[in-house]
């Protein structure tokens, strides 16, 4: 009654060609990651006068401030323009990230 029963879904040849599949798509969502996390991207305000560099992990590796935005007597304006133009580089590294790993399975929000 069971002498056909060899092995499970398929046999052992499936079940090894399956773990050879998820062993490779390991590897690419691994090396996307790393590709992910290398890269760096810029997000700018007022015109580009607030530059900022951050990491595919969204550290910020630099701010670049033009002078003209510079006053002393509103701080606040220029913490305002610092947040938007980091924002706007996290948006970069969250689109960038989508590319690399959105597709890999579907599993990229899990890195």
């Amino acid at each position: 009654m069971y002498n056909n029963f060899r092995g499970g879904f398929g046999g052992g040849n499936n079940m090894q060609a399956l773990m050879r599949q998820a062993q490779k798509m390991q590897e690419e969502m691994q090396k996307a990651q790393e590709e992910v996390d290398n890269a760096e991207f810029e997000g700018k305000s007022a015109g580009g006068k607030v530059v900022v560099k951050v990491s595919g992990k969204k550290d910020m590796l630099k701010v670049t401030l033009d002078p003209v935005v510079v006053d002393p007597d509103d701080v606040e304006m220029l913490e305002d323009l610092i947040v938007a133009a980091f924002n706007d580089a996290g948006s970069k590294a969250d689109a960038f990230k989508e590319s690399k790993l959105g597709g890999l399975g579907g599993l990229g929000g899990l890195m």
